[in-house]
Parts: structure tokens; sequence; C-alpha cells
């Protein structure tokens, strides 16, 4: 009796121990979206002010074994985004970049950087290739065009291209309709478009959206390989508002929050920068591209200006072939 009695008890607790406790903690999980916004917004200390999106984990392509998951904090036009990778279980989280050895640091994006076509001055060719994204209504976008209007290619005549795309931010009024016409401007007369540029960063401060049309005419009547009436027609049909929208989409695709965002052979610089620190990256990048060749106009990555009608150039006999 005592001996059946014992064995039932064990049997009991047997029982017991390999169920669940009804009175454990369910553990949380960053892969439950509002777990993982109250997470974030103590994280950031983001007050209720500012809307905090979680989108659907995926798998990742940099981290094998680890979900994605991409969370964008807003507050009007403003925004930021962040990328998390999250364990499977949902436990752990990392916010960090993701290197490859075998690859230039910044190809994430270099991949994602599209140059064709884009205003540009510099030397084809060039080791060094910047990429800017601007606003023409930012006041912080002029101060950064004039810095690279004044040093850059007499600094480096040689050695760097620079790319023009326009993003032109939701909050700033007249920035979209500036950028369409630029492009009209580049479409009629691609020499002339820093002519533009450089015009419409120097008289910012006197353009609203209501007079913008009539400053812009009056700087082309100025113009005399320019064609005033077709400059006319092209911004009152919006006839380039696709090649601003795809900036745009780039920018988007890059992740980018404001303006200015400066790319040197895929660097990211998303704040402004002076003269003195520029020169001292586009030196450094310089020095090491004489070596790693694997950025600026000649690395077969993207940044890769290709012109309608230029023969493509065929890969030597026992040569990597070129990346796409």
């Amino acid at each position: 009796m005592l001996r059946s009695l014992s064995l039932a008890i064990a049997v009991a607790m047997l029982f017991a121990a390999a169920s669940p406790s009804q009175n454990a903690p369910k553990k949380s999980s960053a892969l439950d979206k509002p777990t993982l916004e109250a997470y974030v917004r103590h994280l950031f200390a983001l007050d209720s002010r500012i809307t905090v999106q979680v989108a659907d984990p995926k798998p990742s392509t940099e981290l094998p074994g680890y979900l994605e998951v991409a969370v964008r904090a807003a507050l009007g036009a403003q925004a930021q985004d962040f990328k998390f990778l999250v364990s499977k279980d949902g436990q752990k989280i990392l916010q960090a970049n993701v290197y490859d050895i075998e690859n230039n640091p910044f190809k994430h994006d270099l991949d994602r950087l599209k140059t064709d076509l884009a205003p540009n001055v510099g030397t084809p060719g060039a080791p060094v290739v910047l990429v800017e994204f601007s606003d023409f209504q930012c006041p912080y976008c002029a101060q950064e065009a004039t810095m690279l209007r004044q040093n850059l290619l007499q600094a480096y005549p040689k050695q760097v291209r620079l790319y023009f795309k326009t993003f032109p931010l939701d909050m700033h009024t007249w920035a979209k309709p500036a950028a369409i016409a630029s492009q009209c401007v580049y479409r009629q007369k691609a020499d002339l478009f820093w002519e533009y540029h450089d015009w419409i960063f120097a008289h910012q401060a006197e353009i609203t959206p209501e007079n913008l049309k009539d400053k812009v005419m009056e700087w082309a009547k100025g113009q005399k390989d320019l064609d005033a009436l077709q400059l006319t027609a092209c911004m009152d049909s919006q006839a380039t508002v696709g090649d601003v929208e795809k900036a745009i989409t780039e920018g988007k695709a890059l992740e980018i929050s404001g303006t200015p965002t400066l790319f040197v052979n895929g660097r990211r610089i998303a704040q402004t920068i002076d003269w003195t620190n520029l020169r001292s990256v586009i030196d450094n990048e310089i020095e090491y591209q004489k070596t790693a060749k694997n950025a600026g106009e000649d690395c077969g990555c993207t940044l890769e200006l290709k012109l309608p009608g230029m023969p493509e150039q065929k890969t030597l006999p026992m040569m990597p072939p070129k990346k796409n």
C-alpha cells in the first residue's frame, strides 16, 4: 500500500515537472510588433508625438539565421529608419552593420547608387565618385553645394567625379517644382544645369512657391544657349517629373531621410561636412583605391556611368568578370 502511494506521488511529480507551469511568465518576443515598438520607444526615448511603424520580419540577407525588421519613427514630415536583426526565437536584437571582408565595406549602398545620366562634373573614370542627394530649398544643401563647387575640382581636377541627385523633401513647398525645372534645363542643355544649380542656391532666400517660375524664367532669359519658351513648356507640363520621382525612389531605397546626404565611393555622409574633413576622406579613398580598386568609376559597380551608344567594355582574359 505504501509502495503504491509512493509510486503514485512520484508519477504525479514527474508529470508536474514535465508540464509547463501555469504561473510561468510568457517570454516577450521582438517579433511581436507592439512589443518591439514599446522596446524601441524606450530605447530611443520616443514620446507619444512620434509615430512608430514596425514592418513585417523578413529573412536577413546579411546574417543567416536572423530576421530583418525595419522600424520607422516619424514626426510630421520628418522621419528616421532603423534596421534591426532579430533572432528567430525573438529573444535577441542586433542593431549593427554587417560586413563581408571580401567586398567593399560600403557595397550595400554602392549597389543601390544609380548615376546613369545624372548631372555630373569631373573626370570620367575617376577613382573617387561623389553622389550628392540634395534639396534646392534646403539651406544646409546650399552651404554644401557652395563648398563643393568652390573646392572640389580645383583640388582634384582629374581624380573625382561628382553626381547630383534631386531629393526634394515634403516639408519644402517649392523644392520639387525647382527640381523639375532643373531637369528641364538639363534635358535641353546639360552644361547649363550647373549654372542653374549655382543660381538657385545663391538666390534661395528670394524664392517662394508663388514666384519660382518667374524667377527661373528671369534667369533663363540671361542664358543665350537656352530656349526660354521650351523651358516654360517643360515646366508647365511637368515633363521631367518622372526623372525627379525616380531620384526620390532611389533615395528612399538608400533610406535617406534628410539632406544633404553625400556618398564618397559609397561612404555615407548624412550631415553637412566642411571642406577640411571632406578632403581628408577623399585623400584616404584615393590612396586606398590604388590597390583595392573596388569603388570609383572603374570598379564595375553601379556607380559607373553608362551612356546610350557607348560600346560595352570587354573583360580582359584572366581577369575577374565585372560585377553588376
